[in-house]
């Protein structure tokens, strides 16, 4: 049974690790926008942010992927977006929303004193954020990206309510026709070594920026 479910559980990690790769290059650096929306001191940019963000934060993902997936039909008459690109536009906007509120602490994090002391010493804001105080925030923010890139690789299983052929809908449909719980464990198997990978990756990026403290 195991030789004849590799393929198939090979091919679903595969759009597992797509959409979760595609998710941190719309999240990541949105995020960064994102928060610093949300910390303007402009309401006619934090307001809406700050809407962007409890809509995103405050629905369930599930609910989301229906919304972006059924939405342009119903709603506006649409054809509806690919099964795969909903899942990647629904994680990416819901990933942002998480990584912005992460960005936001380590950046308020900060002590103002260093913006002035890197002032003080001619930097200009950007050259400031940049040099000195960017690098800090990414060893603040560490922890909690580790485990929203954990929780998202388990996340994936969630874009099979769209009928995305991803790594757990494999394996539900894998269980079902061998009426057998191996499928299950080899799907364990394949979340916890991705997540092993995503551990080990943020356990080297932490003491690479040991020395901010």
């Amino acid at each position: 049974m195991i030789k004849a479910l590799l393929p198939s559980m090979w091919s679903g990690m595969l759009t597992s690790l797509a959409i979760f790769t595609l998710t941190l290059a719309i999240g990541l650096p949105l995020g960064l926008l994102v928060a610093a929306g949300r910390m303007s001191r402009f309401k006619v940019i934090r307001w809406p942010v700050q809407v962007y963000l409890l809509i995103m934060r405050g629905t369930p993902l599930m609910l989301q992927l229906f919304f972006i997936y059924f939405g342009p039909h119903y709603l506006f008459g649409l054809s509806s977006l690919g099964r795969f690109w909903a899942a990647v536009i629904a994680f990416g906007l819901n990933y942002t929303a998480y990584f912005a509120e992460i960005y936001r602490g380590g950046i308020e994090g900060i002590p103002k004193g260093q913006h002035e002391a890197a002032a003080s010493l001619g930097f200009t804001r950007f050259q400031s954020f940049s040099k000195i105080i960017l690098p800090q925030v990414f060893k603040r923010v560490i922890p909690p990206m580790g485990n929203e890139f954990m929780t998202l690789v388990k996340d994936t299983a969630l874009a099979r309510v769209i009928a995305v052929v991803e790594l757990f809908d494999v394996t539900a449909k894998a269980a079902n026709s061998y009426a057998s719980v191996v499928p299950y464990v080899m799907a364990a198997v394949f979340y916890l070594a991705m997540n092993f990978v995503v551990g080990q990756v943020f356990l080297l990026a932490e003491r690479r920026l040991d020395y901010y403290r």
